[in-house]
């Protein structure tokens, strides 16, 4: 199987959700193409270690990513560093000839992505896409087939959020998740949302204004030295769109972002509701799709049990559940195969997040700004 050498920089959690996808790489079926992590970028040592541990074909760990993308080995890297350090490093690994997957929100602010977006057009014969999940996994492919087979009919809403709890406990420390310098203006917003706005962007539902309600719930949080820091980013956030689809209809489109969702540990949703039919799902019940088909007058409910059934075919039996490890592994299956330029499948949600996308997620959030600041309806 032709090998694909990958750099990793930023050696943090979701570095090592790669690595780990990569190691189980034997669990796919009829792959064109395996990735192999071949060097390593961190500005501290102890978790590159974990990495050159794990993996005897890293050959190069570095604190320094210019050294790292100069070594002509390497040719992909993931990037998974802090949004300020977006634009430097994604333009510089782009310049150097490297094919990209980059964590979102793809530069700390639309400006950043602009940027982003202008070294990309400078290298068209690169693959550059943007890492989201979620919608890997079954329940969601099959919301892509309705969509894609005019399953709902005339859409009358769609509700799609990301809540968590990470950060209800108000003696966790601030990381700088929570620092405008490293995370943001964009707050919540630019950490989870790109993740709610992919499906209906793929769907080519397209907000075409926003109302925003953000909240900065805790202003200040232990420094992890016995004082407190400000933490002026936004916590939640509620988007209240007017989308409108290909066929030029119009209907609410709300999006949730929150880190302080209490009963939330990390779920990811989303509601489609229409005149012919309605689909929901939640992760909080990863093998289950909710489905209401009006038949006879009636207006009922029905559990589908989706098993195991992922878009990139793996060795696992349809009986058993699918989980956030397997959505990451579906998810690489995508950009590997097309690296490899491999036909994907023929689905509406098997190619991973484009530039394109994670742009119009800033012209959105930045719109959604200036409406928490007016307190009203903008246009992007």
């Amino acid at each position: 199987m032709k090998k694909i050498r990958f750099g990793v920089i930023g050696c943090g959690l979701m570095g090592k959700e790669f690595a780990s996808a990569a190691a189980r790489w034997c669990h796919l079926k009829d792959m064109p193409a395996k990735p192999e992590i071949v060097a390593v970028c961190n500005r501290s040592e102890g978790p590159r270690q974990w990495f050159t541990e794990h993996f005897p074909a890293v050959t190069q760990s570095t604190a320094d990513y210019r050294e790292l993308l100069r070594n002509p080995e390497v040719e992909a890297v993931y990037i998974a560093v802090p949004h300020h350090l977006h634009e430097e490093v994604y333009v510089a690994a782009i310049e150097a000839g490297k094919h990209v997957f980059g964590e979102k929100p793809f530069g700390i602010d639309l400006a950043a992505n602009e940027k982003i977006l202008a070294a990309m057009a400078k290298q068209p014969n690169l693959l550059i896409r943007c890492c989201s999940q979620f919608p890997y996994f079954p329940a969601v492919q099959a919301i892509g087939r309705m969509i894609e087979s005019g399953s709902f009919g005339t859409l009358l809403e769609v509700n799609a959020g990301f809540l968590h709890s990470s950060d209800i406990n108000p003696d966790k420390p601030a990381n700088w998740k929570r620092i405008v310098a490293s995370n943001g203006a964009y707050g919540v917003m630019g950490d989870l949302g790109m993740h709610v706005c992919h499906v209906p962007f793929r769907a080519g539902w397209l907000p075409q204004n926003v109302r925003a309600i953000v909240s900065n719930v805790m202003p200040e949080r232990p420094d992890g030295k016995g004082g407190l820091v400000e933490t002026a980013t936004w916590d939640n956030a509620t988007l209240l769109c007017e989308a409108k689809n290909q066929e030029g209809d119009v209907f609410p489109l709300s999006l949730r972002t929150q880190r302080i969702a209490p009963g939330e540990t990390n779920s990811w949703y989303l509601e489609i509701k229409g005149l012919k039919a309605c689909a929901r799902f939640n992760t909080n019940n990863p093998n289950t799709l909710e489905l209401l088909e009006y038949q006879n007058g009636r207006q009922d409910w029905r559990r589908v049990s989706t098993g195991y059934s992922p878009v990139f075919p793996a060795i696992t039996g349809g009986i058993f559940e699918f989980g956030f490890t397997d959505a990451i592994l579906q998810m690489w299956a995508a950009f590997v195969c097309e690296l490899a330029e491999a036909e994907l499948p023929s689905a509406l949600l098997a190619k991973a997040a484009t530039p394109e996308e994670a742009h119009l997620s800033h012209r959105l959030f930045t719109a959604a700004l200036e409406s928490a600041k007016l307190g009203t309806c903008c246009k992007l």
